[in-house]
């Protein structure tokens, strides 16, 4: 993909090279990278991507030993009841499926299950390559109406994220349909010439101000990435491809192990920036080429 015209993967990674980071030492001190999300406390705010076909539920371990959030993809309930027992703290993120009742069904059992949030992928409402809906491994998917949102939002006391958000304009739509937060993300280029999401990320956060959570998915390879996306206006990122060789190699451990790797590089540049706090990293740190 990476040799197309329009590669969302290869734009967002050219842009996130451009971002420069100034340094101010003087009068610095080791800075803490646990924050408060959700009702609950992580020691990182960097967390998995919602993943799929994949091994789950040590991904869900790796992060727990590291003290990171999870989200997670596809996968029926059986599955996800997998990663809960592992004691992570999870968001399940469903498919936009036609068949409503499998989106209702999930609702209930992240709910009755201990999941600490939820959310939609809107993305993969619609084929990458012409208008027709998308269909997953057989399943029809739909892009939902707002009432259909509406309804979904409703339907469960956790709170309920949209992923997908690429605009000021479905931010502010996610507001007023009552989510907690957004997640922003062009689903592993799925969209060609899709703008990158740290780029749109200061303009949505400014719209937004603090109504909603935002997370930023994708082009986040490093802690240093991590840097740049909380300093434009994130409260957290999430990080799939660069977890699944770990995941493949070392199982859970080499999930904690890259997770803590890139928690460290995130501290690294707190230190240097005199970034006591992830409430404290000042976007006028960062420059561009």
């Amino acid at each position: 993909m990476g040799d197309l015209p329009g590669d969302s993967i290869r734009i967002a990674r050219e842009y996130m090279d451009s971002l420069l980071v100034e340094s101010r030492l003087i009068g610095a001190k080791k800075p803490s990278t646990s924050f408060a999300f959700l009702g609950e406390r992580f020691e990182t705010p960097i967390m998995t991507a919602a993943l799929s076909h994949i091994d789950l539920a040590g991904m869900a371990e790796g992060a727990r030993r590291a003290g990171a959030a999870v989200s997670v993809g596809m996968g029926g309930n059986e599955i996800l009841g997998a990663v809960l027992d592992t004691g992570a703290k999870v968001m399940k993120i469903i498919k936009p499926y036609a068949d409503h009742e499998q989106i209702f069904s999930r609702l209930r059992f992240a709910e009755e299950h201990g999941a600490m949030a939820v959310g939609m992928d809107i993305e993969h409402s619609i084929h990458a390559g012409d208008p027709a809906p998308d269909n997953i491994l057989g399943m029809p998917m739909k892009l939902p109406t707002p009432e259909e949102l509406r309804s979904f939002v409703r339907s469960t006391k956790l709170p309920f994220f949209i992923k997908g958000v690429l605009s000021v304009q479905d931010a502010l739509r996610s507001a007023e349909l009552g989510c907690a937060g957004i997640i922003l993300s062009h689903h592993n280029g799925l969209m060609r010439y899709a703008v990158p999401p740290v780029r749109l990320l200061p303009r949505i956060r400014a719209a937004v101000g603090e109504r909603l959570l935002v997370i930023v998915d994708g082009g986040i390879e490093s802690g240093f990435d991590a840097f740049k996306a909380l300093a434009l206006g994130a409260d957290a990122v999430s990080v799939g491809r660069a977890l699944m060789d770990p995941l493949k190699e070392n199982g859970a451990e080499g999930v904690r192990a890259k997770l803590e790797e890139m928690t460290a590089q995130l501290q690294a540049m707190m230190y240097r920036t005199s970034s006591c706090d992830l409430k404290h990293i000042d976007p006028t740190l960062i420059w561009e080429k």
